[in-house]
C-alpha cells in the first residue's frame, strides 16, 4: 500500500489526507497543536457556552467548494447557516452599502448603480458552478469553461481603485472596496480586484454563511470522515527538521513557505529554496472578541440584521488606510471587519449575551494595541457600543502567530497576495505543489486557490501527487 504523512492539520491538510485516503493510500497527519483545524477552530474565551471563531468565520468559498460538496459532511454533522443580510458596509450619514445574496435584490438597493452592479455581477453569479472549475486552482492552465472565465476575468486585472470608478454612489463603490481589501493590498494596485470580485461573485451564488455551532464543525465533520477513512491524527507533533518524517510515498505540507524550507533545508531543491526564501507575507490582523449585552446597537437598520460588516467609512477612507497598513503605518481608524454569526446561529449567545467578533487590518507583526482603535470603529457606527460590552478576549499578531505558526506576523492570508503570488503562489512555476519532483508538496493557503475552509488547495496538491504516484 502507497503511504503518505501530512504535516500541518489546517483545513487543506484535512482536505489533503482526504483526497488521498480515498483513493486507498495509507495517511498519517502530523499536528503541532493539541487541536486539529488551524485556522478552522472555535471555542469560548470569554464565559462558557458563548462561542467565537478564533479565525475563519464566514464561510463564502467553502459553502460553494465542490471538493467539500461532494464529502458529504452533512453526515457528520455540518449545517450552513445564512443570515438575513450578508453584508452591510455602513456610512457616516447613517446609509449604508447592502450586500444580500440575491444580486438582484442587491441592485435594487443600489439607487443609480443597480443596473451596473446587476452587469457586472448577474452573468458570473449565476454560473459560479462552472467558474469554480477555472478558479478553484491554478490560474495559469487551459480553462474548463473559456467565455465564463474571460468574462468574469476582465475586471480583475484592474485596480480596485480603478474598478469602483463604475460605481457613482458611495454606497456601492463602499461595498466593493470593502471586499476588495479583503485583499490586504493598497487598492491601487494591479489585480487588486481579483478577490473582491471572487468574494462578491461567489456570494451571490453562495451567500456569506456560517457553520451551525461554530466553524469548528467544519474541522470536525472533516476529522469524522477521516476517522472512517482510517487516518491516523497526531496532535501536539512540531516536526521542526526532515529526520523527524517517516518514510513515505508522499509527503504533504499544510505549512508556509518558510517553513517548509527550515524543515527540509537542504533537501530542498535549490531553484525552490531560494523561491521560499523570497516568499512575502503581507499585513496582519489583529482581533478582539467582544461579549455584547443586547447586541450591537447599530445606527443602520439593516447593520442589525447583517452576518458581517466592514467599517471604514467611504471608498477614498478605506484606500488611505490600506497604503498606510502596507507601508507599516498604523491608521487612526483602521478598517475593521466585524461579525455577527449569532444572528443566523443564534446557539451561540448565552440568553440575552452575544458573541461579537472584530479584526483590523494593521501592519504584519504591529507590536501595538488596536482594541480602543476596533472599539471606537463599531462605536462610530453604533453610538452606546461600549455600553454593551460585558467582556472581551484580545488576540494580538504576535498572538495569531502563535496561535497558528502559518500566520506569519499575523498575516492570516499566509501570504501576500501581490501579483505573482496571487497567480503562481509561493514560487514562479506551473506546479505550484510541487516540490520538485521528490515526492513532497506544499498545499497551505500560499498556494492557489488561496486561503479560506475550502480545501482546494490540499485537494488540488493531493490530485497532483496521485497523478505522479501512479506513473
Amino acid at each position: 500500500m502507497s503511504t503518505a504523512v501530512v504535516v500541518g492539520a489546517g483545513p487543506n491538510g484535512l482536505a489533503a489526507a482526504i483526497a488521498l485516503a480515498a483513493e486507498g493510500v495509507e495517511v498519517t497527519v502530523l499536528e503541532a497543536a493539541e487541536v486539529i483545524g488551524g485556522g478552522v477552530r472555535s471555542s469560548e474565551p470569554i464565559m462558557p457556552g458563548l462561542v467565537f471563531d478564533n479565525c475563519a468565520a464566514i464561510h463564502v468559498m467553502p459553502a460553494g467548494s465542490k471538493f467539500l460538496a461532494g464529502l458529504g459532511l452533512d453526515r457528520y454533522g455540518l449545517q450552513w447557516a445564512l443570515p438575513e443580510i450578508d453584508m452591510v458596509h455602513p456610512l457616516d450619514n447613517g446609509s449604508a452599502g447592502v450586500l444580500h445574496r440575491s444580486v438582484e435584490e442587491t441592485a435594487d438597493g443600489m439607487g443609480s448603480d443597480g443596473p451596473r452592479w446587476l452587469r457586472m455581477f448577474g452573468y458570473p453569479s449565476r454560473r459560479f458552478d462552472l467558474l469554480a472549475d477555472d478558479i478553484m486552482g491554478p490560474l495559469l492552465r487551459a480553462p474548463h469553461h473559456p467565455l465564463v472565465l474571460a468574462r468574469f476575468g476582465a475586471p480583475t486585472v484592474l485596480p480596485a481603485s480603478t474598478l469602483a470608478r463604475v460605481f457613482r454612489t458611495p454606497e456601492a463603490r463602499a461595498v466593493f472596496g470593502g471586499v476588495a481589501a479583503h485583499t490586504f493590498r493598497p487598492l491601487h494596485y494591479p489585480l487588486t480586484s481579483a478577490i473582491g470580485v471572487g468574494i462578491l461573485t461567489a456570494g451571490h451564488h453562495n451567500g456569506w454563511p456560517v457553520a451551525a455551532g461554530g466553524s469548528q464543525a467544519i474541522t470536525d465533520a472533516m476529522a469524522g470522515l477521516l476517522d472512517n477513512l482510517g487516518v491516523k491524527i497526531e496532535t501536539g507533533v512540531r516536526v521542526t527538521s526532515a529526520e523527524q518524517l517517516p518514510p513515505a510515498d508522499i509527503t504533504m505540507f499544510d505549512l508556509s513557505p518558510t517553513a517548509v524550507a527550515e524543515i527540509l533545508g537542504d533537501r530542498l531543491p535549490g531553484r525552490v529554496s531560494r523561491a521560499f526564501g523570497r516568499f512575502r507575507y503581507g499585513p496582519g490582523a489583529f482581533k478582539v472578541d467582544f461579549a455584547v449585552q443586547g447586541g450591537v446597537p447599530w445606527t443602520n437598520e439593516a447593520a442589525r440584521r447583517a452576518g458581517t460588516l466592514h467599517l471604514a467609512g467611504e471608498y477614498a477612507e478605506l484606500a488611505a488606510t490600506e497604503r498606510d497598513i502596507h507601508a507599516g503605518r498604523m491608521p487612526e481608524r483602521p478598517f475593521v471587519l466585524a461579525f455577527q454569526q449569532y444572528l443566523a446561529d443564534p446557539q451561540r449567545s448565552v440568553g440575552d449575551i452575544h458573541p461579537v467578533s472584530a479584526y483590523a487590518h494593521v501592519p504584519n507583526g504591529y507590536a501595538g494595541d488596536a482594541t480602543e482603535a476596533i472599539t471606537a470603529q463599531i462605536e462610530r457606527f453604533a453610538p452606546g457600543f461600549r455600553d454593551r460590552i460585558v467582556g472581551q478576549a484580545v488576540r494580538s499578531t504576535t498572538e495569531m502567530s502563535r496561535y497558528n505558526s502559518n500566520y506569519v506576523g499575523g498575516d492570516i492570508n499566509t501570504g501576500a497576495k501581490d501579483i505573482r503570488q496571487l497567480v503562481f503562489g509561493p514560487r514562479t512555476t506551473l506546479s505550484p505543489y510541487s516540490l520538485g519532483g521528490n515526492g513532497m508538496y506544499i498545499c497551505s493557503a500560499a498556494t492557489p486557490p488561496g486561503p479560506g475552509a475550502h480545501g482546494m488547495c490540499g485537494a488540488n496538491a493531493a490530485k497532483i501527487a496521485l497523478k505522479k504516484l501512479r506513473r
